[in-house]
């Protein structure tokens, strides 16, 4: 009995592994380029910052800079412990601002959220176009009318001046609708109602359990924004003990020559409990924000 052979003989592997490599676009190639320079372009300032504080005035300001670290970032420390001797109080009054600010956004933007994307009460889409509307509204058109509150309040120089007009933002109130819209069953709310439960017991013990990883992302971005923020320091506070690290690393560009060295030591100090929060809660942030794209 005859075999037939088959028409087509199947390619030996290599050449199957070489077709394939041809057929790889060259856009992707060209977009992991882009990306990679991209990237670079972002890390240099965090490098030579680096580089910078471990070196003297004369060497930052030389031509060409140095590159690569030196010696001098003891000198450095000194320096700037010298110039701002309320440094660490400084660092202190950041992560306290900070994080009254984190713990009250987290709070307050899920229970409005909560609200927009569970209760049923007239006008909550309105309203919520209208926590939607502030968003486009540039954040320095508000600072005047903050400031002349807080003077009225006689809250000036303190940091309750910071933490309350702070305390809540659109952007969280949007995050967390949306999450929760998109992640809480409505049937296990509706059941827990039926139950007798109340709607801040639904909050505490069913949505705020399922949104957590949307209150990781939120509470990383707020506690980011605060520590960085600058503008709001500089128009309610007045006393250096009082100042936050931005404001504190200003101090230093007053008159005479700017100690370049212990700046950029001072900014590496600063920069470092961002950095290790966000090597820890990098996995929730990417969780937070991918969470409920796919149903």
């Amino acid at each position: 009995m005859s075999t037939l052979l088959p028409l087509h003989a199947e390619p030996d592997r290599p050449a199957r592994l070489g077709a394939r490599w041809r057929r790889v676009p060259s856009a992707r190639v060209i977009g992991h380029a882009i990306v990679l320079a991209g990237a670079l372009l972002m890390f240099a300032p965090f490098y030579l910052m680096m580089v910078f504080a471990t070196h003297t005035n004369a060497e930052i300001l030389s031509v060409p800079p140095p590159l690569w670290f030196g010696d001098a970032l003891s000198d450095n420390l000194a320096l700037l412990l010298d110039r701002l001797p309320f440094f660490w109080r400084n660092l202190g009054w950041s992560f306290y601002v900070a994080g009254a600010v984190t713990v009250l956004n987290l709070l307050l933007c899920s229970l409005a959220g909560h609200a927009f994307a569970l209760l049923d009460f007239p006008g909550r889409d309105r309203l919520f176009g209208v926590v939607l509307a502030t968003m486009l509204l540039p954040g320095f058109l508000g600072m005047v009318p903050t400031v002349l509150t807080m003077a009225w309040l006689g809250w000036l120089n303190e940091h309750k001046a910071l933490i309350v007009p702070g305390a809540c933002g659109a952007l969280g109130i949007f995050m967390m609708r949306q999450y929760i819209g998109s992640t809480v069953p409505r049937e296990l709310v509706d059941a827990a109602r039926l139950d007798g439960c109340g709607e801040f017991g639904i909050f505490w013990r069913i949505v705020l359990p399922l949104t957590l990883p949307a209150l990781g992302t939120l509470g990383l971005i707020t506690f980011i924004g605060s520590w960085n923020n600058f503008m709001g320091p500089l128009v309610v506070i007045r006393d250096m003990d009082l100042y936050t690290v931005p404001l504190a690393l200003r101090a230093l560009q007053g008159s005479g020559q700017t100690p370049w060295g212990a700046l950029c030591a001072g900014a590496a100090v600063a920069v470092l409990p961002l950095l290790l929060l966000f090597v820890v809660a990098s996995r929730r942030l990417i969780d937070g924000l991918t969470a409920g794209a796919v149903k």
